[in-house]
């Protein structure tokens, strides 16, 4: 019985790790939303930390989330924007990781994401404007725009 035990406290920390994404393996669960990242791969997001540890988000607008208020996230130990080294996102259209801050985004679209409305990230004005003749959209905004709108976007978009 003893030993029973002690294999539970043991390995209680490493399972735990492994879902929210502490030490080596990315998180399985979006941190913001709490929902599996691995089920929306056309909508995944991705930050990379300076000190190399990548966080998986389940959609851009949970990332944008993360980006604003890191400090929300205490079990990540990212206190403001300057620990972040990369931010990724997939192009809807074809699904190939582009660089978050290069992508163009979508916003007011039929299409919604794992948790909503979201900004759908694409690769060039140009695919915006294309995805915008097929499912619609009021805006198209590049990634200052979306960092100059700031937080308060991302929770209209939470409404």
């Amino acid at each position: 019985m003893k030993k029973l035990l002690l294999a539970l406290v043991v390995m209680v920390p490493f399972l735990v790790a492994s879902e929210t994404g502490w030490g080596d393996k990315p998180n399985k669960l979006d941190p913001t939303y709490q929902m599996p990242v691995d089920k929306f791969p056309k909508f995944e997001a991705d930050i990379v930390l300076k000190n190399g540890k990548k966080i998986r988000f389940c959609c851009p607008k949970s990332m944008l989330h993360f980006y604003f208020k890191p400090h929300h996230y205490p079990e990540y130990n990212v206190q403001n924007r300057d620990q972040i080294a990369r931010l990724t996102v997939r192009d809807y259209l074809d699904g190939k990781e582009i660089d978050a801050k290069k992508a163009w985004y979508v916003f007011g679209s039929r299409l919604v994401g794992p948790h909503g409305d979201d900004l759908i990230p694409l690769a060039s004005k140009t695919r915006a404007e294309l995805f915008v003749k097929r499912y619609g959209g009021t805006r198209i905004m590049d990634f200052a725009t979306v960092e100059q709108k700031g937080y308060g976007l991302v929770k209209f978009l939470d409404l």
